[in-house]
């Protein structure tokens, strides 16, 4: 028998399309048309816009808003207030007919306070610094920090930092 899905009581989610044994917290807002896998942790206080993709055993921290156009393989990190983006050319009431899309990789961990603008792909099991801004894609195993992040290093996929 599949795990139960657990919603906090005062979570919103209007989607359907939530896995078995993923939990989501209070003050979250799931909207319809987000999927969701499972095992995943959907912290208090996040925002999971229509169109989201979240693969199996992801862990979104508190204060995480994830936009359509996002799209996450299994066992992304993600950590608390992490800032996602889809739109390079934001103005108010004017819409654009698709939004930008950004893959998070498999594995891949984003640092508390991260900014990810729309496009930014992130590789597999890569590292992103806390409080970094990914204006570019960053490549499986790499370790990226600052403003805007630039290479550190690679890690490998425990997040442990490796000599290459």
């Amino acid at each position: 028998m599949p795990d139960p899905i657990f919603i906090h009581p005062n979570a919103l989610v209007e989607s359907d399309a939530i896995g078995a044994g993923t939990r989501v917290w209070a003050f979250a807002h799931v909207m319809q048309g987000a999927r969701i896998g499972e095992r995943c942790n959907i912290g208090d206080h996040s925002f999971i816009e229509s169109g989201v993709l979240i693969g199996d055993d992801v862990t979104i921290k508190n204060g995480v808003s994830v936009w359509e156009g996002v799209e996450m393989g299994d066992k992304v990190f993600v950590g608390p207030n992490v800032a996602f983006t889809n739109d390079m050319r934001p103005r108010s009431r004017v819409y654009h007919e698709h939004a930008e899309r950004t893959m998070i990789g498999e594995g891949a961990s984003i640092g508390a306070n991260a900014t990810i603008l729309p496009g930014a792909h992130i590789g597999k099991f890569a590292m992103i610094g806390a409080g970094a801004v990914v204006t570019k894609p960053v490549k499986d195993f790499e370790l990226v920090v600052g403003n805007p992040a630039v290479h550190a290093g690679w890690v490998n996929e425990l997040g442990e930092k490796e000599i290459r």
